[in-house]
């Protein structure tokens, strides 16, 4: 089936054509006080955060069959495009223009990125400009709903998930991100400390994710409980390797300058992340399995999630726990969905939603002022009612995410038909979706 609307491209014509209207404003000339070493690392961040989206292209590609590798890489990687673009027009705004009742940011403040430049420092990142800020904000926007993948792989049609990860991306990655980082956002009022996405990233792409694949359905290889065997265990230890270093951007950057509260995430995004790959393939030892490289590779990411709404707010040695406890939560889950009908392709519920759920649970346990004085005591140091405002943002988080989620995914069926045929299916996806081949 071809897609033959001219929609996509129209619209890409009309906002290509309001960019000549926009008014310039000059860009920074070093008379605000900016710190020139943030700007670096924060230029650095933001490099490394936009190369984990084609390290989880391989990471995924990877897993999926061989006539699906192609398409499940691509599903992720054009999100640097799409969201780029819809990012600069109204994402940036939507997620932390001024705010509307805590809920949303005023579309028009910074619609088109119009005056950026000449714009105060952002309230939270005062010693590097605004603009910088949200590109820094655009990499977690782009590979957010690439996430979400890996749970409708190998069964939907590209055009459809282009549309839903536009929708993803204003109606539920933008709100959350105003809710959690904005100063006047609901959670964010509540207390809910989220460093560098738990909730904005891994408990929303998960949710979404789990929803996605029960509107669809099983796949045909799913129901005839035929074993898919991955295309290319290499694509994903390159794909680890490339996520584990861009997270270093994604938590450590969320410092925000170069300080030694980027140190102090920095160190324990490496720690969790180690803890959870060796705990994995520990789990599955006691368990009668031989080491594998894949379990190796999907603990160490789960540990990477675990630890990203907390890397700045707790301790070195609270991250090996964070990491530890997190591998085996996810490891128990996705036994449990495989004895389930769920056909989440490649678990990104029992990993990233399971994993960001755990971290931000343990944020409310480990956290302390003494690694982060912007935060909150934890549970384990006197914090109660810190505690359970992080339960409870979980849980707004958890629920929005799925419901909204679904409503998403049944509306595009409605617009254009989510599934592809059934020849299609069978033929595989890079062949029928791309005519392409590995």
């Amino acid at each position: 089936m071809k897609s033959t609307s001219p929609v996509p491209f129209i619209l890409l014509t009309v906002i290509s054509i309001a960019g000549i209207f926009i008014p310039l404003t000059a860009d920074f000339d070093g008379s605000k006080v900016y710190n020139m070493a943030d700007i670096s690392w924060m230029l650095i961040s933001s490099a490394l955060v936009l190369l984990m989206t084609p390290g989880l292209s391989f990471f995924y590609g990877g897993m999926v069959s061989k006539k699906n590798v192609i398409s499940t890489m691509l599903q992720s990687f054009i999100a640097t495009g799409l969201i780029s673009v819809l990012w600069v027009v109204i994402g940036f705004s939507l997620a932390f223009g001024s705010s509307i009742g805590g809920f949303i940011g005023s579309p028009s403040e910074f619609f088109m990125m119009k005056g950026l430049n000449g714009h105060e420092a952002w309230s939270l990142a005062p010693s590097i400009p605004i603009l910088l800020f949200a590109l820094f904000q655009m990499k977690f926007a782009i590979i957010t709903p690439a996430l979400v993948v890996g749970a409708t792989a190998e069964r939907i049609r590209f055009t459809s998930y282009v549309l839903f990860m536009i929708l993803f991306s204003l109606f539920i990655y933008s709100p959350l991100a105003h809710w959690t980082w904005h100063p006047d956002g609901i959670l964010f009022k509540m207390g809910v400390l989220d460093f560098a996405g738990g909730t904005v990233v891994h408990i929303s792409a998960g949710c979404a994710a789990l929803a996605g694949a029960l509107v669809l359905k099983r796949r045909k290889a799913h129901m005839l409980k035929e074993e898919v065997k991955p295309a290319r265990i290499p694509y994903v230890l390159l794909g680890t390797g490339l996520l584990w270093f861009g997270w270093f951007g994604f938590n450590a950057g969320s410092a925000l300058a170069a300080n030694s509260l980027a140190v102090t995430a920095f160190a324990n995004t490496n720690t969790a992340s180690a803890a959870a790959g060796l705990a994995w393939i520990f789990f599955d030892a006691l368990k009668g399995r031989k080491p594998s490289a894949l379990g190796f590779c999907i603990g160490a990411v789960v540990g990477l999630v675990a630890i990203t709404p907390a890397a700045g707010f707790v301790g070195l040695p609270q991250s090996i726990f964070i990491g530890f406890i997190g591998a085996i939560c996810s490891n128990i889950a996705v036994y449990w969905k495989g004895k389930t009908t769920i056909d989440d392709t490649l678990d990104v519920f029992p990993c990233h939603g399971i994993g960001g759920i755990v971290g931000m649970i343990l944020t409310g346990v480990f956290a302390n002022k003494s690694i982060n004085a912007a935060g909150n005591d934890g549970l384990l140091y006197g914090g109660t009612e810190f505690f359970f405002h992080q339960l409870l943002g979980c849980v707004i988080v958890v629920v929005f995410a799925f419901v909204m989620g679904l409503i998403l995914f049944k509306v595009v069926d409605i617009i254009h038909p989510l599934r592809v045929t059934d020849q299609e299916e069978e033929i595989g996806l890079d062949v029928s979706q791309h005519d392409e081949k590995l």
